[in-house]
């Protein structure tokens, strides 16, 4: 910590020609600060000609969105790029890659991915990648499957779970998706006219009940290093290409809780859709991402049961028929986190452009609403959804 200071954008652009693994580093001339999240510091560092060549990211010491009243540990700068690391290890070709990491700058090098746009920005606008859904899948089977009992050796992964253990970011995780939405707090923020709808969620005795046991599980349950805080604003999307960053959330946890944070994204921009585009190009968007919620589970579930099949080490999880067995809690708990993941985007803290971009007031309270009662009925119903197609007919439902 003696070391550490905030970094300038010439700051970043001296550090990018050091570590940055670029020809001609002299050339690396300017930076843009491009941080648009809540807790870091994001360079994008250009060269003489105008190209973007790599990322630099720092952590700040605080919740940047906040300010310094709430601090917040370095460390996570850490656990960010050795996640990354890992699911490299993995799934190369769907993990941003880390040039370089500092832990007493708490900065990170990465590749840049300019020939990319964010995911969420992308489902706002109504652009398809009709390819993005599946490999976002194969990216979840490749990293949850490879870092669990399955393959890992039992002593690395105890010795992991140690050097993952996140307590202060799993902290924010845990009040933002099963504290706050279910009290009245003041980091809620959601239409007045909703009231009647939020106060019931306070005091549904079986939502609430369901809501503890998932958090329970995800305090208890290190079944893989899990990314944390898997959504649309964390991945890019090229035609052809997926890349997923900010892991800086990452630990030990149920599966379930990355891929239920997966497929909720893609419901909360099915909700919004009436409100960002036209009613026929509306319905349009839907349809397509009810086919990525479709094959991100279908890609995660059948990369996860073939990688089991064919490599896993633990003798009694390789008996025949447990892996597809656990894979059946899985899904109850995608169900639950996904119906979390819907609730908390939409009366918590951390709101989305989806919501936030709809202008028209009656229908971004009609598009909340929507959200809202989804993610109940996900939370209440888990148990009782036996599969990907009774999934999309509650979403149907739903309206």
């Amino acid at each position: 910590m003696s070391q550490y200071r905030t970094f300038t954008a010439a700051d970043a652009v001296e550090y990018a020609r050091q570590f940055g693994g670029v020809e001609n580093p002299e050339n690396l001339v300017t930076s843009q600060e491009v941080g648009d999240g809540n807790l870091n510091l994001v360079f994008k560092i250009f060269d003489r000609e105008g190209h973007s060549r790599v990322v630099v990211k720092q952590a700040l010491p605080y919740v940047r969105c906040v300010g310094e009243s709430w601090p917040l540990t370095l460390d996570r700068a850490r656990i960010e790029a050795e996640v990354l690391q890992v699911h490299s290890e993995f799934c190369p070709e769907h993990t941003v890659k880390i040039l370089h990491y500092d832990p007493q700058l708490a900065v990170m090098v990465m590749e840049d991915l300019s020939s990319h746009a964010i995911w969420r920005g992308e489902q706002v606008k109504g652009v398809d990648y009709p390819q993005a859904a599946a490999q976002l899948g194969s990216w979840l089977a490749q990293t949850l499957f490879h870092t669990s009992d399955f393959y890992q050796h039992p002593h690395q992964k105890k010795a992991d779970v140690i050097r993952f253990t996140n307590p202060e970011l799993c902290d924010i995780t845990e009040e933002l998706f099963f504290n706050e939405p279910y009290e009245e707090h003041e980091r809620n923020g959601y239409p007045r006219a909703l009231e009647p709808l939020i106060a019931s969620l306070r005091t549904d005795a079986e939502l609430r009940h369901k809501v503890a046991v998932l958090k329970h599980r995800f305090l208890s349950n290190a079944e893989a290093l899990l990314h944390g805080d898997v959504h649309s604003g964390s991945i890019f999307v090229a035609q052809g290409s997926l890349k997923v960053i900010d892991a800086e959330f990452g630990f030990y946890g149920p599966l379930g809780f990355d891929v239920g944070s997966a497929l909720g994204n893609l419901l909360i921009n099915y909700c919004a859709l009436p409100g960002l585009l036209s009613p026929r190009e509306a319905a349009d968007a839907r349809e397509k991402r009810l086919n990525d919620v479709r094959a991100t589970w279908q890609s995660f579930a059948e990369g996860f049961l073939a990688l089991a099949a064919e490599k896993t080490r633990d003798r009694a999880l390789a008996y025949p028929g447990y892996a597809a067995e656990f894979l059946r809690k899985v899904w109850v708990d995608t169900l639950g986190y996904c119906g979390t993941e819907l609730i908390r985007r939409t009366v918590g803290m951390s709101q989305v452009a989806d919501i936030k971009t709809i202008g028209d007031d009656a229908m971004r309270i009609e598009c909340v609403r929507q959200a809202v009662t989804l993610g109940r009925t996900l939370i209440l119903a888990a148990d009782h959804i036996e599969d990907i197609d009774a999934l999309i007919a509650r979403v149907r439902q739903n309206g």
